[in-house]
């Protein structure tokens, strides 16, 4: 019997997608089919959960078949994330017009990534001590002892190490393995060889100016193909979207959501006010916060659903360029930095959260200035080189509990509503990622306020 419910589920869903298909085929804007594609979801996911529940066969087979759309969906996206980081990085030293300003481009995308993390953890600071969190009222049940022996493997990698020895770890040593993101800092050591490619090619380019055109020439057109490659993913996003979301609700577990909900209300309550806090920025920049989000909406739906801010990169890059008005060069320097340095909600709200809830528990008074202050700074540095992929807060939760000597045993109690917070998490990271290329390129005069405040979003 149970074979006949998953082939019904599956006949469903491979009818949804018929539908989102026909919405296509009748040029619906992609925004509004993203959109689709989550309240289908929602709707189909939770309908499935009231049906089976969530450890049913029916329904662990069912999303099993489900996954082929989700998760090789985001698969997709994650295959073309490290050659689009290189050849982003390399591309846009190799375009004049950005070459004239890499250091001050360099600068201010890095600034304004650890500033707004370090308002970021400031936020998670100020909503844990609000509502008066304490990880001393958690409990441990089997799932959260299995997460914190899963833990026990990871603390080996970060515990005991210096923070400039944390920093050593992201330099290179091969290249070629990084690409196949063999390390959790695999990202951010693709990016410094690719810097590294692109300040050689400027030293090429002025002493032998034929060589390096040539050079250009070859980065450039790699470029076109990978940004080809990444349009013909990015098409499949409200088909990626339906499948994700469909998991995320019938597979949630809702009362253990309910028993945690202080904490995930104090999340989101903090999750919101920094993505307020970047459209402030836009706002004293002199740009409407409105467009933004208008434009913005539909990659953030992506990250809220995908929890991967790596998976989400080309369609970050996309909207940038495409629908935000910022140039390619500045863009391709922002979307690849973000997935390492500054994610405000995987390295920001959430490390700084946690490690204001067990304070208490090792003798620390958590509203203590000298305590806030090494936290938001703590916070700040381990922001560099933090993974962008799911996972990546509990990297960086680590980290920072390691450095301020806490305990990481609350990592693991989180572990039920950790995909339910990791979807805002993800979303704000690339809001920063946006914000910031938006920001930057105004800054230096890089900015197409035409395509900024042009009402239609470009199709992928």
């Amino acid at each position: 019997m149970d074979t006949v419910f998953i082939v019904i589920n599956i006949a469903v869903f491979f009818l949804l997608l018929v539908a989102l298909f026909f919405m296509q085929k009748k040029h619906v804007s992609f925004s509004k089919r993203v959109f689709a594609g989550l309240g289908l979801g929602i709707v189909f996911g939770f309908i499935l959960h009231l049906i089976y529940g969530t450890q049913s066969d029916v329904i662990t087979t069912s999303i099993d078949w489900f996954n082929i759309v989700g998760s090789g969906y985001v698969k997709l996206l994650q295959m073309v994330v490290m050659p689009l980081v290189f050849i982003s990085i390399v591309g846009a030293f190799t375009r004049l017009k950005v070459t004239k300003n890499i250091g001050k481009i360099s600068f201010l995308v890095i600034g304004l990534l650890l500033f707004t993390t370090g308002i970021s953890a400031a936020i998670g600071i100020g909503s844990t001590l609000g509502f008066g969190l304490d990880g001393v009222q958690l409990t441990e049940g089997e799932a959260e002892a299995a997460r914190n022996a899963e833990l026990q493997e990871k603390v080996v990698s970060v515990e005991g190490l210096t923070i400039p020895q944390q920093i050593l770890q992201m330099i290179p040593n091969n290249p070629f393995a990084d690409l196949t993101g063999a390390r959790p800092t695999s990202t951010i050591a693709v990016v410094i060889f690719a810097a590294f490619i692109g300040v050689a090619y400027l030293g090429v380019k002025r002493k032998e100016p034929e060589r390096a055109e040539f050079f250009a020439k070859l980065v450039d057109s790699i470029y076109s193909i990978v940004m080809r490659v990444v349009t013909l993913v990015l098409r499949l996003t409200p088909y990626g979207i339906f499948a994700l979301m469909t998991k995320v609700a019938a597979t949630s577990n809702y009362e253990a959501i309910a028993k945690l909900g202080t904490f995930v209300i104090a999340s989101y309550v903090a999750l919101i006010l920094m993505f307020v806090v970047h459209l402030l920025l836009l706002l004293f920049a002199k740009l409407s916060p409105v467009h933004y989000v208008k434009k913005a909406l539909p990659t953030l739906t992506f990250a809220f659903t995908s929890r991967s801010s790596a998976g989400t990169l080309p369609l970050n890059i996309k909207t940038q360029t495409k629908d935000l008005g910022v140039s390619e060069g500045i863009a391709n320097f922002a979307g690849p930095f973000s997935l390492t340095i500054g994610q405000n909600g995987c390295a920001g709200i959430y490390p700084a959260m946690l490690a204001v809830m067990v304070a208490p528990a090792v003798g620390i008074d958590p509203t203590s200035p000298s305590f806030i202050i090494t936290l938001i700074i703590v916070v700040m540095i381990s922001s560099f080189g933090v993974a962008g992929v799911g996972g990546g807060a509990t990297f960086a939760s680590l980290i920072v509990l390691s450095v301020m000597n806490l305990p990481i045993e609350i990592v693991g109690l989180l572990i039920s509503v950790e995909p339910l917070i990791d979807m805002g998490r993800t979303a704000l990271n690339v809001s920063g990622s946006m914000t910031t290329g938006v920001l930057t390129s105004r800054i230096v005069g890089e900015f197409d306020e035409n395509v900024y405040t042009r009402k239609e979003i470009v199709e992928a």
